[in-house]
């Protein structure tokens, strides 16, 4: 099987340079991702290179620790829309799941699918490696009721990465009208495998396939 339209290239670091964007996004190109996941600084870049291309833009929204406030993560999104964002993939409030404040989780996550609405796909990432099995079920859900388009596993940035165990969680909750999105740890084609099978239907990772 193909997986490449399954990746999203993925360079987030902080020490990263416009030189090392530019080569992921040339990268991207040469093999067909889905898309490219960068800091919203680069977006504008990564609009101009991948213009005319099946390659999206992708960036990520409070990031990597979800506790800003949701209206900075609604300004983020438009202000990422309006760069050139086709994707967005938003750390949900971590804290506040954790203390049961499921109703405020849910309503952060549906201001930033509002603010994208119609204009750029939406990833929830729940950062897994902190969570219960319980509270991935409970976040799945509320996910699923969101709105939004996908669930994503991992930032890369905490304690642990994407599980074929924890997919499986999440595509059971989620159905199969939300994508699930496996990121963190994911640098091999074995491992994409692994999670393909497991119920994702996106990968993020920075080593790709080659």
């Amino acid at each position: 099987m193909n997986y490449n339209k399954l990746i999203d290239y993925t360079i987030l670091k902080a020490d990263t340079t416009r030189e090392g964007v530019q080569n992921v996004l040339e990268e991207a190109l040469k093999h067909d991702y889905a898309s490219v996941c960068i800091n919203p600084y680069w977006v504008p870049l990564a609009a101009d290179v991948l213009k005319g291309s099946d390659v999206k833009v992708c960036t990520v929204i409070g990031f990597p620790l979800g506790a800003n406030t949701t209206n900075t993560k609604v300004f983020e999104t438009k202000d990422a829309i309006a760069n050139g964002a086709e994707e967005v993939d938003m750390v949900i409030n971590i804290g506040e799941l954790k203390a049961g404040k499921y109703d405020i989780v849910q309503k952060d996550i549906e201001a930033v699918v509002e603010a994208a609405k119609g204009k750029a796909l939406v990833k929830v990432i729940i950062e897994t490696c902190l969570l219960t099995k319980e509270e991935i079920e409970i976040v799945s859900k509320i996910v699923k009721n969101s709105g939004a388009d996908f669930i994503k596993t991992s930032t890369g940035f905490s304690t642990g990465g994407a599980t074929a165990e924890d997919v499986a969680l999440m595509r059971k909750h989620v159905g199969e009208n939300v994508g699930v999105k496996a990121s963190g740890g994911v640098r091999t084609k074995e491992l994409i495998e692994a999670m393909v099978e497991a119920g994702a239907n996106r990968i993020g990772t920075s080593n790709g396939l080659y």
